[in-house]
């Protein structure tokens, strides 16, 4: 047997791609988004066509296994193996050519699906199948699981919209498949001719979801075509390695409308879907209310059909031939996409159960005749219950197609042992109502095992020996679909330690949508991997370093792990997965966690120190009244420890706190800080002007952040001109406070929970409502503080309390007009306020103030300490240049830039020269002179 040493330099030696036998790349490929895991040797990053022969050669040669692998989103395993993984996105990714006359195109399998669908749009052309993952699946693994997606009720799966092939099998051989003999391997026409009854007995009475086995070997068949392409479609990396396909485009309709069915439950949905059909419609979608977190938009109901038509009329036709309970029909096509988000998100909400414990996947795509739907889901409620068991089914109830995520305890020998045994009277239940174990992204490990409940055993034999005409070494993809793994070997819960962090990591089920390639829109996962486009840097490859560092069988430092360590150091820390993840990762607090113990009992990198402790060094330079003197080093000297790139932001002059006392009249007492002697300070500020009337204005507590008070004091001084102008009475803590958020972001959590404990100290029992007006502290005061001290019941309270200006203004002065604006506006989101906080406040305060346009999504780059640190540079550029910098360039003459966050504003001052200011500051300068107060 061929070392893997000696395995690698051949590789290299014969291969222009990348070839890497290293711990982190091999860890990074062990799982895909099933509930499998299995170690490589090795990963190799094709260039071309020619590479694959090569690999796959050199491999046959060794004895290795080779498992192809697109973005590795297959639920079932299938893109999991023990030899070399080949990755076939990083380079073999380009639309070759599209013919739209022929309406076809020519692809390579790396290519992403949304890439191909954005490139045909223009013809009036888009590509059929379309799976929710369409923002980061690939051709090639849609070829390879025959991927199907909602509108395969018009337009079928994969395998009917692809009309040629060329694939490389394990050795080096090339073939071309489309229709006849011509490209077959030797012997595949003898092994049809004498399997004839097999193939059309034995495989007999299918439909468009039977997906299971080499569930298209029919397709062989000589009354049917043999259509080569098509059978070798689902075959899940088990023959051989598609190189390029000749794909079928289909017209896209121009103006498509969605209606909305609403029933009384699900089975009531299901029963209904069959009927729809005739009506010729190009989606038949159904999800339960336990999927749909805000049912805002849809008709009443307890579950829903989505029902898409070729136009309004056409869906309002089917509206009054449904017998559904209340209905709607959407023509707006921004309507109409985010409805669609509810569905598309649902392979990752379905992993939530309500009570927060975690759904799996491994039945996740069972399909039975449509007209079965409604009796087999009410039997497979049954069985679920009978384990002990829950689930919430979803799917394309149009063509019988059921996805379900189902909390198996995978984990303890006795729920593993639940979960083979459910799996079993599972498919039992799927056969008998005429179905198919795997109804879109085949059976991988998952079921494979269980192929014999659904066909015959000559079919079986069949399938084994199709594999072996192709890949007679047995060398793709071993222990897939063809003399299969047990569906309960090579768990990948077995090799996590049963601890809360463990439990946490193993949430990321790899869906990958942090690997979307989707651009615009409020998004902001994962801004590292957009910018840099590599696994390592996206939120679910981090989260598999994670799992492998805890596992210890490949990465064997722990948490002083350099792997780990280098994946996490372009985390920027902006939250966006606990938003934009469909399960909630939060790899922000996965990275605090991580440096915490990575750097515990040894010396940090400088800037752990500079800007972790900034709050430290910004309130001694306040006491020393050293501001200019900073001020004027900082513009020309290098801080060490910095990034030379960037310029240090100046300190102010005086901090707001000081700057209010000194306004207000005496200390604290004047500042309405000492409420008794001032009345809550509302006569010395003007913040409540008739001090002795009979009902006090409603207090509120600005929370003096590091960032405003010492960085950006004029967004606190436009805050409390608003407030008062609101009747809001505006009271500071009596000493200093911190949210802990520099310390929490370079890891320093016992540092963190001291400071946050004598913030709480500084508050005391202090009520009402604090505003924060930093929206990066005011997420912290929000997760971080409670997360960081759960048992102090202080942390929660204050937790509870925080607002941002635009919450404290709309539910404490509710009947407040701001002062109409009237202008564009472009701008940042803060990411903390996109992924935590919600912007809807705000963007109802914009409106009020006659303030039009989108703010940009994405990430401004800069994420606190992350811009400032070295070797960030270019990573921090780039993230901007996603959509904040294109933003500005476009904006039209008298745009006003908001950006609430002082990252943001920073990064679009040092990118673009433009002054962005808070909402608090763009408000208040539009206030009448006599509503200004000192």
């Amino acid at each position: 047997m061929t070392s893997p040493g000696e395995l690698e330099r051949t590789l290299r030696a014969e291969l222009r791609g990348e070839v890497d036998f290293g711990a982190a790349a091999r860890a990074l490929v062990t799982m895909d988004a099933s509930n499998y895991r299995r170690v490589p040797v090795g990963v190799v990053a094709p260039r071309d066509a020619e590479d694959v022969a090569a690999a796959l050669r050199v491999c046959a040669d060794a004895g290795v296994p080779v498992v192809p692998r697109g973005g590795g989103t297959s639920i079932a395993g299938q893109a999991t193996g023990v030899g070399v993984v080949l990755d076939l996105t990083r380079h073999m990714n380009a639309l070759v050519s599209v013919d739209p006359a022929a309406r076809t195109a020519v692809v390579q399998p790396g290519l992403v699906l949304d890439r191909l669908r954005e490139a045909v749009r223009p013809y009036g052309l888009t590509f059929g199948p379309d799976p929710s993952t369409h923002s980061r699946c690939t051709l090639g693994g849609m070829i390879g699981n025959n991927a199907c997606g909602a509108h395969s009720v018009a337009w079928g799966t994969t395998a009917d919209n692809v009309a040629e092939l060329a694939v490389t099998t394990y050795g080096g051989a090339r073939h071309r498949l489309a229709d006849g003999w011509a490209g077959a391997p030797p012997g595949l026409r003898e092994l049809v001719a004498g399997n004839l009854a097999a193939l059309r007995t034995g495989m007999a009475g299918g439909f468009s979801r039977r997906i299971s086995g080499y569930g298209g070997l029919d397709a062989l068949l000589p009354e049917r075509g043999v259509r080569l392409a098509r059978a070798f479609c689902g075959s899940e990396g088990t023959l051989g390695v598609v190189t390029e396909a000749v794909v079928r485009l289909v017209e896209l309709p121009p103006a498509p409308a969605l209606a909305v069915l609403g029933y009384p439950d699900e089975s009531a949905a299901a029963d209904a879907a069959a009927g729809l059909l005739p009506h010729g419609p190009l989606t038949v979608e159904g999800m339960a209310q336990d999927l749909v977190p805000d049912t805002a938009g849809l008709p009443r109901g307890g579950a829903w059909l989505f029902v898409e038509t070729r136009d309004e009329g056409a869906a309002r036709g089917l509206v009054r031939a449904a017998d559904a309970l209340d209905a709607v029909v959407v023509a707006d096509p921004a309507a109409q996409r985010a409805l669609w988000r509810i569905r598309e998100d649902a392979a990752g909400t379905a992993t939530r159960m309500p009570d927060g414990s975690m759904a799996w996947p491994g039945w996740e795509d069972c399909a039975v005749p449509p007209a079965r739907l409604g009796a087999y889901l009410r039997a497979f409620r049954a069985l679920l219950a009978r384990h002990g068991l829950r689930g919430t089914p979803y799917g394309h109830f149009g063509e019988g197609c059921v996805h379900v995520r189902i909390d198996f305890d995978l984990a303890s020998a006795a729920g593993v042992a639940r979960y083979r045994s459910f799996s079993g009277e599972l498919a039992d239940l799927v056969v008998a109502h005429g179905g198919s174990l795997s109804g879109e992204h085949g059976d991988g490990q998952a079921r494979a095992e269980l192929l014999p409940r659904m066909y015959p055993p000559e079919v079986i034999d069949l399938f084994a020996a199709y594999k072996d005409v192709w890949d007679p070494a047995g060398g793709m993809n071993p222990g897939i679909l063809v003399r299969p793994a047990r569906l309960d070997d090579n768990l990948r819960f077995a090799v996590l330690p049963r601890t809360p962090f463990g439990n946490e990591v193993a949430r990321c089920v790899g869906v990958a949508k942090c690997r979307s390639q989707e651009t615009g829109g409020p998004a902001v996962m994962c801004p590292s991997y957009r910018a840099t486009g590599e696994e390592r840097h996206s939120t679910r490859g981090r989260a598999r370093l994670l799992h492998e560092m805890l596992a210890g069988e490949i990465v064997r430092d722990g948490w002083r792990s350099p792997e780990v360590a280098e994946a996490l150091d372009l985390c920027l820390g902006c939250k966006g997965c606990r938003s934009d993840c469909p399960v909630g990762v939060d790899m922000a607090a996965y990275k605090s966690e991580f440096l915490d113990r990575h750097w515990r009992g040894r010396p940090r990198p400088v800037s752990h120190y500079l800007l972790g402790g900034l709050p430290t060094w910004l309130r001694l330079i306040a006491r020393l009244r050293a501001a200019g003197p900073v001020n004027a080093a900082g513009k020309v000297l290098r801080v060490p420890g910095l990034a030379r790139e960037r310029r240090l932001p100046e300190v102010a002059g005086v901090p707001f706190t000081r700057e209010r006392r000194a306004a207000t009249g005496e200390g604290r007492a004047a500042t309405g800080e000492g409420r008794a002697a001032t009345g809550e300070g509302r006569a010395a500020t003007g913040e409540g002007r008739a001090a002795g009337a009979a009902a006090a204005p409603p207090r509120v507590t600005l929370w003096p952040d590091t960032f405003t008070n010492h960085l950006a004091p004029a967004a606190a001084r436009a805050a409390v001109r608003v407030l008062a102008s609101a009747g809001l009475s505006v009271t500071v803590p009596d000493g200093p406070v911190c949210c802990a958020l520099t310390y929490v972001s370079t890891g320093r959590l016992t540092r963190a929970r001291k400071v946050l404990r004598r913030t709480l100290d500084t508050l005391g029992e202090a009520a009402g409502p604090v505003l924060v007006l930093e929206p990066s502290c005011a997420a912290a005061l929000r997760t971080d503080l409670p997360a960081l001290l759960p048992d102090d019941p202080r942390a929660h309270r204050l937790a509870a309390a925080v607002r941002t200006f635009a919450e404290t203004l709309e539910e404490y002065a509710p009947h407040w007009a701001p002062p109409r604006l009237d202008r564009p506006v472009a701008g940042q989101t803060h990411c903390h306020q996109h992924a935590v906080l919600g912007d809807g406040a705000d963007r109802r305060l914009r409106e009020r103030a006659g303030l039009t346009g989108e703010l940009s999504g994405g990430c401004c780059g800069l994420a606190g300490n992350f811009g400032f640190e070295p070797g960030h540079h270019a990573v921090s550029v780039a993230c901007a240049e996603e959509q904040l910098l294109p933003s500005l360039r476009s904006a039209a003459p008298g745009t006003a830039v908001l950006a609430d966050g002082y990252s943001c504003r920073t990064q679009i001052a040092q990118l673009s020269g433009h002054r962005a200011r808070h909402l608090a500051e763009l408000l208040a300068e539009a206030l009448p002179p006599d509503e200004q107060p000192m």
